[in-house]
């Protein structure tokens, strides 16, 4: 990588982001034509989706398929996974480019992620949508907001957020100048991103290589589709070769290599709790060999919930639960799973909730009519079908609507609500990652209980929710649920954070909280250097309380 830069002299301002319009695609508009148009070009093709590893692309080996889940006989695409020689080459090119790269001006790479955005929301939009709606099965509205919106803004804010990073600098005493070096880490940093967000699958790698860093980057195989325009869309905007390198395959593996390797400097990841945990773990084994500690950024489950009191609207609580639970088939981290009603508005809530979620349509994401798509693959379809078996032979458990799950042309499962008179029943506390929802009915008088039993259920403290128009109501339950999750709404569903309004991140077993897309989260991929130039050194080694004694 040639390492000439501009010579820029003044202060350099990113400009201040706003978050990217929502499109509608209402049905017959133009920009759902041209949508259209470019979901029958994808859909015709199967694309070799190869390593990308120093900027040359690499496609050999065995052949695994893409497929699109609501139609998983329709291969999409193919990849080969990466053995021993492929993760090693995309370290050694992350570790090659890494000096030149973290020399690089702060605003010079900034404004290859500000050109991202732009070519994410013009010339890249239709086909990141196309892709992410045929291999993640998103909706029409599911995929803009993620793939166009949330990748653009995740772009846009993190270089402004960086800006503001780069501005903190120490104070200076006369005749001295501090200077704070924000350094990129030492190292590469592994990225491991999910398959339920083209948006997350581009900000993993991007937001550490904004501060200076080199990347392997794993996505999921699930969404190799969508990652593969994300890639092509880092290179056209002008990232270096070597600076992120795409590597595609078995996540315990490359994740294996790269934590065994005496350069590893950090690991950006979402998905499970379990996974995560299991790369703490081997970290901690190889302690010893690191040059550095690494640093560890995961965002991994949840267990939301929607707690209602007395006074809830139920006319905004059953929108809700409809979409905090059932958009995007449940799998999003932050989607409503259990959720606790008081009887006075179960009453004029139950029949409503059931026959809206027993006719939400299922399908074929290109229909318009389509609310819920299909979960991702057979492993999911399966484990939720599981789980209502389960559910459905517990006699605390009663079957409100859905409860069956149908393999024939895609994996689609029906969205479905237990209502359960145990509040601690394994509904309430596992998280399933689909379209399930379990309904505790409490008494009226029981609300301050019910929020102590909602913070101690779950081991995840990820996102909840507060139905309430009585304000002592709303502020008992911020008190109680402080620490029961790091994104709490009110009179909102739990899903849906917005950039640069609610930066995302959960504690406990949801993760280290780190605020995806905040400052906060950029500043773990830097490792400062405190410069201190002397103008007028001392030329006498005596202190004055030492008299002549010295001399």
């Amino acid at each position: 990588m040639a390492n000439q830069n501009a010579v820029i002299t003044g202060s350099v301002r990113v400009p201040t982001p706003s978050n990217e319009p929502v499109r509608d695609y209402a049905p017959g508009s133009a920009e759902v034509v041209r949508l259209r148009a470019e979901i029958d070009r994808v859909a015709g093709q199967v694309r070799e989706l190869p390593h990308v590893i120093n900027g040359e692309r690499f496609f050999a080996g065995q052949q695994e398929a893409v497929v699109s889940p609501h139609e998983h006989a329709r291969v999409l695409g193919h990849i080969t996974p990466a053995g021993d020689k492929q993760v090693r080459a995309a370290i050694d090119a992350s570790l090659a480019a890494r000096r030149d790269w973290s020399m690089t001006p702060w605003w010079e790479r900034a404004a290859i992620f500000l050109r991202a955005a732009d070519l994410v929301t013009g010339k890249y939009r239709d086909e990141l949508l196309a892709t992410t709606m045929l291999g993640q099965s998103k909706t029409y509205h599911q995929a803009e907001i993620d793939a166009a919106c949330e990748l653009a803004d995740f772009f846009r804010y993190n270089a402004y957020s960086a800006a503001a990073i780069y501005d903190q600098q120490p104070a200076s005493d006369p005749g001295q100048w501090n200077i704070m070096d924000h350094r990129g880490l030492e190292g590469f940093v592994l990225a491991i991103t999910p398959f339920n967000f083209t948006a997350i699958a581009g900000n993993l790698p991007s937001t550490p290589a904004l501060m200076g860093n080199t990347v392997v980057w794993k996505p999921s195989e699930k969404s190799a589709l969508s990652s593969d325009v994300v890639m092509r869309v880092f290179e056209e905007a002008g990232l270096p070769p070597g600076v992120i390198n795409l590597v595609h395959g078995d996540g315990q593996s490359i994740a294996s290599q790269a934590l065994a390797s005496e350069h590893l400097a950090g690991v950006s990841f979402t998905g499970s709790t379990a996974v995560f945990r299991n790369l703490w773990k081997t970290t901690a084994q190889h302690l010893d060999t690191y040059r550095a500690y690494p640093r560890l950024v995961g965002e991994t489950g949840g267990k939301n919930a929607i707690i209602a009191h007395p006074s809830a609207d139920p006319e905004a609580l059953l929108v809700a639960l409809v979409r905090g639970a059932f958009e995007y088939q449940g799998q999003k981290c932050s989607a409503a799973s259990r959720a606790y009603i008081p009887r006075s508005v179960w009453r004029r809530l139950e029949d409503r909730l059931a026959d809206t979620v027993a006719n939400l349509h299922i399908g074929d994401v290109t229909e318009h009519e389509t609310f819920v798509g299909a979960v991702i693959d057979e492993t999911s379809c399966t484990r939720l079908e599981q789980a209502f078996t389960e559910a459905k032979s517990l006699d605390s458990h009663r079957l409100l609507a859905g409860g069956s799950v149908r393999r024939e042309t895609g994996w689609f499962v029906d969205p479905t609500v237990f209502v359960t008179d145990d509040p601690t029943a394994f509904t309430m506390s596992q998280e399933f990652f689909g379209p399930l929802l379990t309904v505790h009915v409490y008494d009226d008088a029981d609300w301050s209980s019910i929020l102590t039993l909602a913070d101690t259920t779950s081991p995840y403290a990820l996102t909840c929710s507060v139905f309430a128009t009585e304000r002592t109501a709303i502020s008992e339950a911020l008190t109680v649920l402080r620490d029961t999750a790091g994104m709490t709404y009110v009179n909102d569903k739990p899903t849906g954070a917005l950039m640069g309004k609610q930066s995302f991140g959960g504690g406990r077993a949801s993760g280290t909280n780190d605020k995806t897309g905040s400052p906060l989260a950029l500043q773990r991929w830097v490792s400062g250097r405190y410069i201190k130039e002397n103008m007028n050194p001392d030329l006498d080694w005596n202190y004055p309380y030492m008299g002549t004694a010295g001399h």
